[in-house]
């Protein structure tokens, strides 16, 4: 369940509440009872450290060269001649 950050306009009371997604948001203020607590917009508090599956499968892997497709030029090299 996410935690959501609530100040209220009237007091400035502000503070953390778990809610499910399908609840609705809260609008009275549990310190001064009035309608005028509103949700916060905030950053999410993660971070991805170490070395677990998001490190490791999704980096870029180094591009490995084509395969010889012969005829002229096509392998400048010469690594790919088929003489």
């Amino acid at each position: 369940m996410p935690i959501y950050e609530y100040r209220c306009t009237s007091c400035g009371f502000q503070k953390e509440h778990l809610q499910k997604l399908s609840d609705a948001p809260l609008s009275i203020c549990p310190e001064c009872g009035q309608a005028s607590y509103n949700k916060l917009l905030s950053a999410a508090g993660f971070q991805l450290k170490g070395s677990g599956w998001y490190a490791t499968d999704f980096k870029s892997k180094p591009a490995s060269p084509p395969p010889c497709q012969g005829g002229e030029g096509a392998c400048p090299s010469g690594a790919c001649s088929t003489s």
